[in-house]
């Protein structure tokens, strides 16, 4: 599976991300390999909503129904279609451990999955008690990296850190500047379940062929 992030980028963003999603949507389709946009909060409902595919969004709250502005509420993540959530990816961390941990709780308690990023192998260690779904440790020196990947730089990483997730029984994801079919195919053979993907996709000049491109490493 490749989570691919939208972030705020202008091509992730209202009318170009339903564009993206279908072009995704009919590459999940060819490939038979599963492929789950992570989207915004605004643009949830709409994509849900026209997409057969399987829609994260990038972040919840750890709030419930109350007086809470500006954030996102758990339950209307889920109402406006959202099977998942991204948790303390590295450029929105959650301020401490016990605050992971509530979030974390709403989300589940409400029926979201949820993938959690840790930056370092203590953080990870932690959040592996929590039971996510699935799990993700990016070194955050390489998150965004177009020339340099965790599987490239430092594929020790992964190594530790399956080994760490396959005693809890949870899939590791793997981040961190992935850009070609030899960072998925190294990390595969590492023992990786999934990957976590952004700017490759968002920001390539032609978005289906590099993400075609990063399928060809499960071949």
């Amino acid at each position: 599976m490749i989570f691919i992030n939208f972030k705020t980028y202008e091509q992730g963003t209202g009318d170009n991300a339903e564009a993206l999603v279908q072009t995704i949507e009919s590459i999940a389709e060819s490939s038979h390999v599963k492929l789950i946009p992570v989207v915004q909060a605004v643009d949830l409902a709409t994509i849900a909503s026209t997409t057969k595919l399987e829609v994260w969004i990038q972040k919840v709250d750890s709030i419930d129904f109350g007086a809470h502005t500006g954030a996102t509420l758990p339950e209307s993540a889920l109402e406006a279609g959202a099977i998942g959530t991204f948790l303390n990816h590295s450029e929105n961390k959650i301020a401490s451990f016990e605050e992971l941990t509530k979030t974390h709780m709403r989300a589940k308690e409400v029926g979201l999955k949820t993938l959690i990023f840790a930056s370092s192998l203590t953080e990870f260690k932690k959040i592996l008690t929590l039971k996510p779904d699935f799990i993700a440790y990016e070194p955050e020196e390489l998150v965004g990296s177009s020339e340099k990947s965790v599987a490239s730089e430092r594929p020790e990483i992964i190594t530790d850190a399956f080994n760490l997730s396959k005693e809890q029984g949870i899939p590791l994801i793997v981040g961190a500047g992935i850009h070609s079919r030899e960072d998925i195919k190294t990390s595969l053979n590492l023992g990786a379940s999934g990957f976590a993907v952004a700017s490759d996709i968002l920001k390539a000049h032609d978005p289906k062929a590099e993400l075609l491109d990063l399928i060809e490493g499960y071949n």
